[in-house]
């Protein structure tokens, strides 16, 4: 189902160039994003290798998850992508080419916000292209027993996400976050800082595993009694004079953005690894004690059921409680088609580049007669003409007086087959414009749908002919 605020695809009006230090392999990265064209998705280029490889910001190249998110294909391997990946996707980029100089996002200040500023103060490219979205119409769940994370997307009109963290920690206690849809994420999810614990952070330092890290792009939780020997141990690792802890246990008193703030953060890596599944989707999602390995599961099994229930995307809904938009007479005056060649009963959405119209199939259908008369089958070129006749309103809508017009259809592509047409069913024929009519010509996808099914689809072009006088 679209959104119809963020119908098309966008990208950057310039360039953005920003700098600073990897969190793990405390190298200084250089980082430009760069516009890119429609349905060129997200991707991170390499330039200090030799061929300067690409890799593609998807769920099927990661690689790593052990303290973040990390993409490898082409000889290309990129870490901690999540912040960024969530900026881009709070901010509605869909096109961006990333260069690098190294091998790691910089950490910046721990969150995502100096990326959504730089994005800000740059701007979005409105493109001409759609922006498809999503809608999960089933729940899809994932469940790690061992770590005690679940997870779960529920069908929803947008996109929102509520978070829950439970550490067993006297400091954090337990938390939760929403996001109540895609526009919040700028101010309330964005400035969020990445956390962990004092005895992590130990651990790490021991292993030489965060070589950039800074007090200044983590909070560190203090939630066991730390001595003085510890604290100047560590005031010495980070070049500061004295550490101290806060009351509320947050290492060299830092004020947190919001009371939340962890939980809120944990959010922010769901945004962002859940962008790798490649598309925008529509959900609800609920996460339970989330880290990356299990959000790249998660978002490795909505994947797999978008690609298998694909085709399902955007099906139309017919409420026959609902009034037609054209009802049988209007559809007379629009299109020169009578019995037993009009095969449209009714037209439920009419809009500048969709049509979705309604055939009831009945026993008494003439062609019932000679075509498998002990197992009836509806031919399917009669099934293209069905879905010819709905396009051609569409087509006519376009003109100033349709009565005077007719559509003849030029060429068929692409068509399939894939169930059959019995008494009974109810078609659903949806027609939409693949690009803008010029010259009288109109190309068109077709779909015949029986419940949320594909029974046939085509592609198709028509004509746009002037037959008839005024009346």
């Amino acid at each position: 189902m679209e959104n119809q605020q963020l119908q098309y695809q966008h990208t950057l009006k310039g360039e953005i160039t920003l700098s600073g230090i990897g969190l793990h392999t405390g190298a200084y990265v250089n980082m430009t994003l760069k516009p890119a064209t429609p349905g060129h998705g997200i991707k991170f280029q390499r330039v200090d290798l030799p061929g300067q490889p690409i890799v593609k910001a998807d769920v099927d190249y990661v690689v790593e998850t052990t303290r973040s998110t990390t993409l490898e294909h082409n000889g290309a391997r990129v870490s901690t992508v999540e912040h960024i990946m969530a900026a881009l996707a709070g901010t509605g980029v869909d096109n961006v080419l990333v260069e690098l100089d190294g091998g790691e996002i910089p950490i910046m200040d721990g969150s995502a916000y100096a990326f959504i500023e730089a994005i800000e103060k740059t701007g979005l490219q409105n493109q001409d292209a759609k922006k498809v979205y999503y809608t999960i119409d089933t729940n899809i769940s994932y469940y790690d027993e061992k770590k005690k994370v679940e997870m779960v997307a529920m069908p929803a009109l947008d996109y929102r996400i509520t978070c829950l963290i439970d550490f067993n920690s006297p400091v954090l206690g337990t938390q939760h976050a929403k996001m109540k849809g895609i526009e919040e994420f700028k101010t309330e999810i964005a400035p969020c800082r990445t956390f962990c614990f004092l005895h992590e952070l130990e651990y790490q330092l021991s292993l030489n595993l965060i070589k950039g890290g800074d007090i200044n792009n983590a909070i560190v939780v203090v939630d066991k009694p730390v001595t003085e020997d510890e604290l100047t141990r560590l005031a010495k690792v980070f070049n500061r004079e004295t550490i101290s802890v806060q009351k509320e246990g947050i290492l060299n008193n830092i004020e947190l953005r919001f009371p939340n703030e962890p939980a809120r953060h944990k959010l922010l890596d769901v945004v962002g690894d859940l962008a790798l599944i490649g598309y925008p989707i529509n959900a609800h999602i609920i996460a339970n004690r989330p880290g990356h390995a299990s959000n790249v599961e998660f978002a490795r099994a909505i994947k797999a059921y978008i690609k298998k229930n694909k085709h399902n995307k955007d099906v139309p809904v017919y409420d026959p409680n609902q009034p037609p938009v054209f009802d049988t007479p209007r559809i007379e005056r629009t299109l020169p088609h009578r019995y037993p060649m009009l095969l449209v009963d009714k037209i439920i959405e009419l809009g500048e580049e969709k049509v979705v119209g309604i055939k009831n199939v009945t026993f008494n259908e003439h062609f019932f007669q000679g075509h498998f008369p002990s197992n009836p089958v509806m031919p399917g070129v009669l099934q293209l003409e069905a879905l010819a006749q709905v396009g051609g309103i569409l087509a006519l809508n376009r003109v100033p007086d349709p009565e005077n017009y007719d559509t003849y259809f030029l060429k068929i592509d692409n068509c399939k087959f894939k169930q059959k047409v019995v008494p009974g069913d109810t078609m659903i024929l949806k027609m939409e414009l693949l690009s803008p009519i010029r010259r009288g010509l109109v190309e068109m996808r077709g779909t015949v749908f029986i419940g949320n099914k594909v029974a046939t689809e085509a592609d198709m072009i028509a004509q746009i002919i002037k037959t008839r006088e005024g009346k």
